[in-house]
Parts: structure tokens; C-alpha cells; sequence
């Protein structure tokens, strides 16, 4: 491979690694090789049809952007698809033109930007000399819409606040909107969902998704070429700005203090403000007091972890959206298995279509089994009411259903019974919460359930290794 190749693709690796969760490159662009660089044609190795057809269907606008920016606006990218017979590469590779016929970047009218004609052109991106047009990038992701949020009771306020912004931008008292809740639970893309739906409603706006981080970078530059002014002006005149992991701020004072004057601008003239954190306003640290008391001038709205159902049904959106079908028991043991992060869920999925694919096996609850083993052997598995009733059913070859129902049947009453004292010791569930998951069944009988499995435990040898192999199994982390 030649220096020039070889520095050329990784440079795309090392932006592509920054804006694409981790599971994802390593499943879709690890295998990638660049084989060929010529003439602005990059010609990059792919293991399938399958795998190409994957990266032009959710990856392409990044690659797009990528290429452009290391071979210039006439870049083009060549797939050679590895044959299946004696594996010999394909001698006429797909070519695709960039940009190529899929979804485009969500593109904001141009505006006028006035700065100083004398001053030198600097590669600051707000600094144009003279007064001229400006075209400014939304960064905003096609695919984070409304149509792909799945709605629960997790989200359910934060949906319907990012709804009401939509339809009317700075005219709500949710301005600013600021959207909470732990990693992976769907807040950027409930921001970006906000922009794109503003982006339709009124091609007018100028809307601008920047993750704190960025913002941090730009506003550091604009100091060391003396353009800080220029830096407020153009966030100034944006109509609607989106700040990601605004809790990034914490402890710079610097960033905190043009934040705040912005803020207030935008804040003032009408113009609507969306933010994104880990944390609740009243538990970000390092955070002045002033901004914070700006953050909760609007609507603070949280994303708690999905429940079970939202998870199935964020699987089969997933799988419909990219016309995948899988086994309901598949689907079912992915949602039990990854109950934390929606993220991760979404990239076990995508673990699990590309092992079949590259692999040529069908998918089958038992290879569902293996990838998610090795999936979360490093992550601590939360213990749940689902998934202790998922181990247990497993271990006694009983459907989940049955265990639900309202049979009197000996073993499913024992399995049920079991369920019910594992959640008791393992989750902070209320008794009437665990009742409720096992049948509907009421607190008292959550207790007796109790009662009963310690007394057997005592008793009978036979059920006491049952109760040692079940918590082995959920004490795994």
C-alpha cells in the first residue's frame, strides 16, 4: 500500500472514529481496505454485496463528506466487492459518483455575514472577508428523525416538548429546551429530529446542531486569531441552535462567559435554544450560576431507560426501516439482554446481521447467544424484572408467557415463584411493581413467594442447586 494511500484512509478512519459508535466501526469499517488511489478515485475493499450495500445505505453522507474534504469536491469512491467463488475480487468494481443518489445533507438558506474587508482571510470558518453570502452546514443527521424516535413512557415528555418546539421555534415557553438522561438513551436524537422537523416546516431557518466539544474548539481558535467577535456574531444570527453535551462546559469559564452573551441574544430576539446533558440542571457541577439559572428558564425534560416493550420496539423499527426481518425469540433475547443503552442495542443488532452475513449463518437464537456474550463482556448487564424472568424461564425451558399467565401448574408456580425472589433480591422494585410483572399478581403474594422459596432452600436439596445455578448465572456481569 503507498505512504499516500495508506495516510489518506487513515485520516478517514480517524474522523470516521468520531462519529460513529464504536461497535459500528468496527463492525462496518475496520474490515474496509483501500486498495487503489488515483486521480481523486479512492477504491476501497469490501467483504459483500451486503457490507456495500450497508455503508451506501447509513454511512454514505459521511463518507461523502470525508472524501471531499481529503480529494476535493470532485472526489469519487470505487467499492470492489470480494467474489464468493475461489474468492477472486470483482474485476469491475461499483463506482459510485459522489455525491451519490442517496439522502442529502440537510442544507440552511444562505445569509449575509459583515466583517472587516481589510482583514486577512483567516481559516477560521466564520471569518469571510467583505460582506458576502454565507452557506452554513445544519450538521444535522437525516436519519435522526421523528419517524425513527420510538415513543414510550421514557421519552414520552421529552417527544412531546421536541414536538411542540417544532411547530413553533421560540414561540413556546420551552425555550431554552434542554433534554437529559444517560448515555445512549436517545437525547441527540431527539435534538436532531427537533431541526430536521424545523428544517421542514420552515426552509428559512438557519438551524445549527454543534456538539459542546466543537463549539469549545472554535471559540479557543477565535481567540488565538483575535476574531472573537466574529465568533459571537455568527452563532448570533442563528435561528436555532443546538448545542449537544452541554455539561462539556464544566470548568471552562471562558467558553462558559461567550456562551451566556449568546445565549441571551438568541434568548431575546426570539430565537429558540435546544441543549442536551447528562445531568439535570441542578446536578451539573462546575457550571456558573447565571447559565444555569438560563437553563432553567424553559422545560427541562429527561429520557429514562426504555422498558421492555419500547426495546422490542425500537429493534423492529430498526429492522423494518433497513428491511431485515429476525426470529421473534432473537428480537426478544436482544431486548433482554440490553436493557441500559439504546445505542448498544442498536449496535448488538448490527453485530449480529453483519456475523451472519460475513459468517453465511443463518441467525438463530444460538448464535444471538454467542455475539451477546462476547457483546457485553465487558459491560455490566443491569439486572432487571425482565431479565431475571427471561434466566429463569431459559433454565427451566419454560415460555415466558406461560410464566405471566394465571396457570396453577407445579412448575410454572415454582418458576414464578422464583422470579419473584430473585427480583426482590436483585432490583429495587417495589413488591407490588415485581407482583405486577409476574401475572399482575398483588404484594402479599409476592411475600408468600418469598416465604417459599427460602423455606424449599432449606429443605430440599434438589431446589437449593437450582437457586445456586440461577444466581450464577444472574450474578454474571
Amino acid at each position: 500500500m503507498s505512504k499516500n494511500l495508506k495516510t489518506l484512509w487513515d485520516n478517514c478512519l480517524s474522523v470516521i472514529s468520531d462519529n460513529v459508535p464504536l461497535q459500528a466501526y468496527k463492525t462496518w469499517f475496520v474490515p474496509i481496505k483501500p486498495i487503489k488511489l488515483k486521480s481523486n478515485v479512492l477504491t476501497i475493499q469490501v467483504p459483500s454485496q451486503f457490507f456495500y450495500e450497508w455503508l451506501e445505505e447509513h454511512y454514505v453522507v459521511l463518507l461523502r463528506k470525508i472524501i471531499r474534504k481529503e480529494l476535493g469536491p470532485d472526489a469519487k469512491l470505487e467499492y470492489s466487492i470480494i467474489m464468493d467463488n475461489n474468492n477472486a475480487r470483482n474485476t469491475n468494481p461499483y463506482t459510485v459518483k459522489i455525491p451519490t443518489s442517496n439522502k442529502k445533507a440537510i442544507k440552511n438558506p444562505s445569509v449575509s455575514v459583515p466583517m472587516d474587508i481589510n482583514e486577512n482571510p483567516i481559516r477560521n470558518p466564520f471569518i469571510i472577508p467583505g460582506l458576502r453570502k454565507m452557506n452554513i452546514d445544519s450538521n444535522l443527521n437525516p436519519n435522526y428523525s421523528f419517524e425513527n424516535f420510538v415513543e414510550g413512557d421514557c421519552n414520552r415528555l421529552a417527544r412531546s416538548a421536541g414536538y411542540a418546539v417544532a411547530e413553533k421555534p421560540g414561540g413556546t415557553a420551552f425555550n431554552p429546551l434542554l433534554i437529559y438522561g444517560n448515555v445512549g438513551l436517545g437525547k441527540t436524537h431527539l435534538s436532531h429530529a427537533i431541526g430536521i422537523s424545523i428544517k421542514n416546516r420552515y426552509p428559512g431557518k438557519t438551524v445549527l446542531y454543534v456538539s459542546s466539544e466543537k463549539f469549545t474548539q472554535q471559540f479557543v481558535e477565535s481567540i488565538k486569531t483575535n476574531n472573537t467577535n466574529d465568533f459571537m456574531h455568527f452563532y448570533q444570527m442563528v435561528d436555532v441552535l443546538i448545542i449537544d453535551d452541554v455539561q462539556f462546559f464544566s470548568g471552562k469559564e471562558k467558553t462558559q462567559d461567550v456562551f451566556f452573551h449568546i445565549f441571551n441574544h438568541l434568548h431575546q430576539t426570539g430565537k429558540q435554544i435546544i441543549l442536551t446533558s447528562d445531568k439535570a440542571p441542578v446536578e451539573l457541577q462546575g457550571m456558573e450560576q447565571r447559565l444555569l439559572s438560563r437553563f432553567k428558564w424553559g422545560l427541562s425534560a429527561d429520557l429514562q431507560v426504555p422498558d421492555l416493550e419500547t426495546r422490542i420496539n425500537i429493534l423492529n423499527k430498526k429492522m423494518y426501516a433497513d428491511g431485515i426481518e429476525l426470529p421473534k425469540e432473537v428480537v426478544e433475547y436482544l431486548a433482554y439482554s440490553i436493557s441500559s443503552n439504546v445505542r448498544e442495542l442498536e449496535g448488538a443488532l448490527i453485530s449480529l446481521i453483519a456475523q451472519s452475513s460475513l459468517n453465511k449463518k443463518s441467525i438463530t437464537l444460538d448464535l444471538a447467544k454467542q455475539m451477546i456474550d462476547k457483546f457485553v463482556k465487558n459491560t455490566a448487564r443491569e439486572v432487571s424484572i425482565e431479565y431475571i424472568q427471561k434466566v429463569v424461564c431459559d433454565y427451566f425451558d419454560l415460555p415466558i408467557e406461560l410464566m405471566k399467565s394465571k396457570t396453577r401448574k407445579r412448575e410454572v408456580v415454582q418458576a414464578r415463584q422464583i422470579a419473584m425472589f430473585f427480583s426482590k433480591k436483585m432490583t429495587k422494585s417495589s413488591l407490588a411493581n415485581i407482583g405486577m410483572h409476574c401475572g399482575g399478581k398483588d404484594h402479599a403474594t409476592v411475600l408468600h413467594a418469598c416465604r417459599t422459596v427460602n423455606n424449599l432452600s432449606e429443605t430440599d436439596k434438589k431446589f437449593k442447586v437450582y437457586l445456586n445455578d440461577l444466581d450464577k448465572k444472574l450474578s454474571i456481569q
